[in-house]
């Protein structure tokens, strides 16, 4: 990896949103195995991440509101469905898999950017969306293709893993769309003005009253966001949106150490080769990445 400062500095500002995101989905894991139910992790996320986006937006003095309200509605809306499925991805499957597979998001974003914002998209891309989903398949680890004793991961926080980095492409070419015309931190904020309401109406378990340190890593979940947040608006700024989400990659080697420090998580064979495939895809894509000055 290349010293920080040698980097683009949209580059720059997604390495620091890839260790936010890890160090909160670390996090998130922690409080599951506290005992803290799914919804009741989105809304104290939601309840930080919006005092804190409340307090930027008036140390900016801008309006809260911001001004294109239908797509700012539209980037929360679909950033929350997201975050529900990436949370629930966490907390059924290893750090290090479900952040694989979450990795998934910037080719996602780097084909709707070309649909939807006409940004340019390689033919090296086409190449790296086949390692990927090759990758996917080999960590669902099929019981068809091993005569081992290995279970297939869970359908469902497969398919939520899968869903959640789709809505989170989604969202990030909304807001390379948004950051035209809206400062970062009024984008952020619509988020968890979204986010609270919408965890406290969807159905779940009871609330859980948080014990001990569980209360620490509730904090953090919004706090670590709020880092990641940041570091990902900033950097869909400075680059274009296929571009700038290239540079995540680092985000699994941060999900990977985590997930063994923290989770005792050791990544098996599967998690590797599957790794690997993405990993090759995501520098595939990354090759093609050249600094915004020389576009």
């Amino acid at each position: 990896m290349p010293p920080l400062k040698s980097l683009p500095p949209g580059a720059r500002y997604m390495a620091i949103s890839a260790l936010g995101f890890a160090l909160m989905a670390a996090c998130v894991k922690a409080c599951s195995q506290a005992g803290i139910p799914l919804l009741e992790i989105v809304t104290a996320r939601a309840l930080v991440s919006l005092a804190l986006s409340y307090v930027d937006v008036r140390r900016k003095g801008l309006s809260i509101w911001g001004n294109q309200h239908g797509w700012l509605f539209a980037r929360g809306m679909v950033g929350t469905l997201a975050l529900v499925c990436v949370y629930y991805a966490v907390t059924q499957l290893p750090l290090a898999e479900a952040t694989v597979i979450q990795y998934l998001h910037p080719l996602f974003t780097a084909v709707l950017a070309w649909l939807f914002l006409h940004e340019k998209l390689p033919r090296s891309t086409f190449i790296s969306l086949m390692l990927s989903f090759a990758g996917v398949m080999v960590l669902a680890r099929p019981d068809n293709l091993t005569d081992q004793n290995i279970h297939s991961l869970p359908p469902l926080a497969l398919l939520a893993a899968l869903g959640g980095a789709f809505g989170s492409a989604v969202a990030y070419v909304i807001v390379r769309r948004l950051s035209r015309a809206e400062d970062p931190s009024v984008i952020i904020f619509y988020f968890p003005l979204i986010a609270l309401p919408f965890s406290l109406v969807l159905p779940g378990p009871g609330f859980v009253m948080p014990q001990g340190n569980t209360w620490i890593l509730l904090c953090l979940v919004g706090v670590f966001t709020q880092i990641g947040q940041l570091g990902l608006t900033k950097a869909l700024q400075t680059e274009t949106a296929g571009r700038a989400t290239a540079f995540s990659y680092i985000q699994i080697l941060f999900a990977a150490a985590l997930g063994v420090w923290f989770f005792d998580e050791r990544p098996t064979l599967w998690t590797l080769a599957g790794g690997g495939l993405i990993l090759l895809g995501a520098f595939i894509n990354l090759g093609t990445a050249k600094h915004p000055g020389a576009r």
